[in-house]
């Protein structure tokens, strides 16, 4: 019961020198998201699916690869 009230009496000073809301000011906004811009044509679509324009360029390219594992054993008798 001790501890609650000495919490009590700590806290009070501060809620009696809290500042009011200052009037005429509204209060603060969220940032605003930015709007997607919109998408553009890929004009690269006509050689197929992957294909996409090199920046500051009018060349199309692909990159794509693979990765492989393979293993072996060998039973003996």
């Amino acid at each position: 019961m001790r501890l609650i009230f000495a919490v009590l009496v700590a806290a009070l000073p501060a809620v009696a020198f809290a500042e009011p809301p200052i009037a005429g000011v509204p209060p603060a906004r969220e940032t605003p998201r930015p709007v997607p811009r919109a998408a553009k044509a890929n004009p690269c679509a006509a050689f197929g699916p992957g294909f996409v324009m090199v920046e500051g360029s009018s060349t199309c390219v692909k990159l794509g690869g693979a990765i492989s594992v393979g293993g072996g054993g060998r039973l003996s008798r």
